[in-house]
């Protein structure tokens, strides 16, 4: 059965359970199957282009929308909203957009609608009673069901090309991996244009038949609220995210309790955080793994498995290689870029078909971009990223490492390290912080910190203290956006 039968099913056999809670309502699966019949009449009224577009907030109206493009056998072109109005406009063209699923509210935050561009917007629609019977076309196994951007952090975005089977086959690989049923309830704030809000907080509920509660902006406060009030099983959040609710004031420690998985991705977890959070929850946070061009997840770790950095083994159907950069394949322990290969990695990047050459090899593995190592049992360890490796005196460098030990110092809040040119070593490292509330910035103390844990070479020439890192929509920390020295 594809992706939407199973979520269709889902609606029609348990019409009255919830399926979404959202900041504004409860939706019941018959709700939202009949929201989604609604929508759909109303874009295939609009337009007849393959693609269409859908800016939302993260709530149930985004599965509805989904529902309703794939019920036409069109693809869904999720909007990522905090992106600059340029490069909005730049998706749209290069998705070939005349229309798009929204709401006010996002049209006013972006500006209004892009050139070329024609709301569909839900306040419009009546979602009362069933609608003229709409029967679902469905995406075949092969059929493009989304294009979701990246973020840009180099050149504009690229549309990643993922297939009805990359997604499907995605849910399934973490339903078995992780041993979800319909007795789990996910507890999400990641937004829906991104891979893991898709996938893994909006998709995989539907599809399996357990509750998904969304909240559209991090609050830590209300995150524990939430939990407290529903009781999920399933957290997914950034490292940032889990050292904001671990800094929440006047909680007994209990809130968490019925957590079987909170899952970290998007960037490196400190062993600070990681400690902080278990301390006052006594939960352990995994790491996770994956991009959106692997749909999104290629490796999780469960908690009987926890080790600290590990990302876990390879999910059912996907091969994964370390392999050094003059392409031999490294043994076990050693250090090399990820490439992934499986059902779920991308068809391509749109309209880039060289890139998309390029962002496999010759045996069909896609080239992550990412460094890491396997361990004896299998595990993977992320160690950096390849363009973000320094050079210094030809030794290889990792900002991660260095981030770690700046991230154990008690004033440190975050930290980013970029390489700067240097005439006697190549480059050398320079550190920016962002500090916790009230702690006072000693780059002597911070440097003496480094000196201390690291050898000289890696050690930060200069820290400098910025109010805040600069990030994406999904928190990670956006080096390219980093003062250049």
């Amino acid at each position: 059965m594809g992706l939407l039968g199973s979520i269709v099913r889902q609606c029609i056999l348990r019409p009255a359970s919830i399926a979404v809670v959202d900041d504004q309502k409860q939706w019941r699966r018959i709700e939202l199957l009949i929201a989604a019949m609604h929508i759909a009449r109303a874009v295939d009224d609009a337009t007849s282009a393959p693609r269409v577009g859908v800016l939302l907030p993260t709530s149930g109206m985004f599965p509805a929308a989904a529902m309703a493009t794939w019920m036409l056998g069109r693809t869904v072109v999720p909007i990522n909203y905090l992106l600059s109005r340029s490069d909005i406009e730049f998706i749209c063209r290069d998705a070939g957009l005349d229309c798009c699923i929204t709401v006010k509210p996002m049209l006013d935050l972006i500006g209004g609608a892009p050139a070329g561009v024609r709301p569909i917007s839900l306040e419009s629609l009546s979602f009362r009673g069933v609608p003229p019977l709409l029967w679902p076309r469905g995406l075949a196994s092969g059929d493009l069901a989304a294009v979701l951007y990246t973020s840009g952090t180099s050149g504009k975005p690229k549309g990643v090309m993922l297939t009805e089977e990359n997604l499907r086959t995605n849910i399934n690989q973490v339903v078995s991996r992780a041993r979800f049923n319909r007795q789990d309830s996910v507890l999400g704030v990641l937004p829906q244009f991104h891979s893991f809000g898709l996938t893994i907080l909006t998709l995989l509920p539907l599809a399996i038949g357990c509750k998904a509660v969304y909240t559209a902006r991090f609050i830590p406060k209300r995150i524990i609220e939430l939990a407290k009030r529903h009781h999920p099983t399933v957290f997914v959040g950034i490292p940032s995210m889990y050292n904001a609710i671990a800094s929440v004031r006047d909680t007994s420690g209990d809130e968490l309790a019925s957590l079987r998985y909170a899952v970290s991705g998007g960037e490196p977890l400190s062993q600070a955080v990681s400690d902080a959070f278990y301390a006052k929850f006594r939960v352990r946070i995994s790491e996770g793994y994956g991009l959106t061009e692997t749909a999104p997840v290629s490796n999780w770790c469960r908690p009987e498995e926890y080790r600290f950095r590990s990302v876990g083994r390879p999910v059912d159907g996907v091969s994964e290689r370390i392999v050094a950069s003059d392409g031999r394949e490294m043994p076990q322990g050693e250090e090399g870029e990820i490439r992934i290969k499986g059902p779920n990695v991308m068809r391509g990047y749109l309209n880039l078909p060289e890139e998309s050459a390029q962002a496999f090899d010759d045996e069909g593995y896609f080239r992550t971009g990412d460094m890491g190592k396997f361990d004896a049992d299998g595990h993977l360890f992320i160690t950096g990223r390849i363009k973000e490796m320094l050079i210094i005196s030809g030794e290889n460098v990792f900002p991660r490492e260095i981030e770690e030990v700046l991230n154990r110092h008690a004033a440190v809040k975050d930290s980013a390290v970029i390489g700067a040119a240097d005439a006697s070593r190549g480059e050398v490292p320079v550190a920016f912080v962002e500090l916790n509330p009230d702690a006072q910035f000693d780059e002597g103390a911070l440097r003496q910190h480094c000196r201390e844990h690291l050898p000289p070479y890696k050690c930060p020439r200069e820290v400098m203290v910025l109010a805040s890192l600069p990030r994406n929509a999904t928190g990670k920390i956006m080096r390219r956006q980093l003062p250049t020295l």
